[in-house]
């Protein structure tokens, strides 16, 4: 009998209800954005991506035909202008969607968005997923509590998310905590005893 975990339930997506929805409205996290997840479920095939170790990330890159990659691409490109600047089309032309990758396994199905910039050739990733009233809490909460700014969008049924940079933690305890030191260790631990007093204030 194999010893592997498998996931067994999986958490339930919570709508968004009229007092959250004024929230979002209020604070203007209630965009209308000119694509939809569902948009982003017509791929046409998709090829699975692999880490540099060559295990599969269970991610898979999608494509669609080429009338419908057009105008995703136009519509991905215009979100990352809402999501990163002032919603201007000036910085459309210079902006290129590299890949479009989708999780099956996760709660949410996201999709993986890597859009970059053609001028320097930074690129960034941001995330569509279905609205998820659940999640949009944990997401302000996180903008409230950390000393960083969270950004996400949400309308109607599609939540629109900012890449957050770092290491996920199943790797990071894997790969890089046996070789920290003891007093790296000690600062880790005082990050979480930081992070916990924030939200027990709160």
């Amino acid at each position: 009998m194999s010893d592997e975990k498998l996931m067994s339930k999986k958490k339930p997506a919570f709508p968004v209800k009229k007092r959250l929805d004024n929230y979002l409205d209020r604070y203007s996290r209630k965009i209308e954005i000119p694509i939809f997840y569902e948009d982003l479920l017509r791929f046409s095939g998709s090829v699975v991506v692999y880490d540099n170790d060559g295990e599969d990330t269970l991610w898979v890159r999608v494509y669609y035909s080429d009338f419908e990659r057009e105008e995703i691409d136009l519509s991905l490109k215009r979100v990352y202008s809402i999501l990163h600047s002032d919603g201007s089309e000036k910085i459309l032309e210079y902006l290129n969607v590299d890949a479009i990758d989708y999780c099956t396994f996760g709660n949410s199905k996201p999709f993986r968005i890597k859009v970059r910039n053609i001028l320097n050739d930074n690129y960034i990733y941001f995330y569509v997923k279905k609205t998820d009233a659940s999640r949009i809490y944990g997401l302000e909460l996180e903008h409230i509590l950390s000393p960083y700014n969270l950004n996400f969008l949400v309308y109607k049924d599609t939540l629109i998310e900012e890449h957050i940079a770092g290491i996920p933690g199943d790797v990071f305890i894997k790969d890089f905590l046996p070789s920290c030191t003891e007093l790296e260790k000690s600062q880790l631990a005082k990050e979480f005893v930081k992070f916990n007093e924030r939200c027990m204030i709160r």
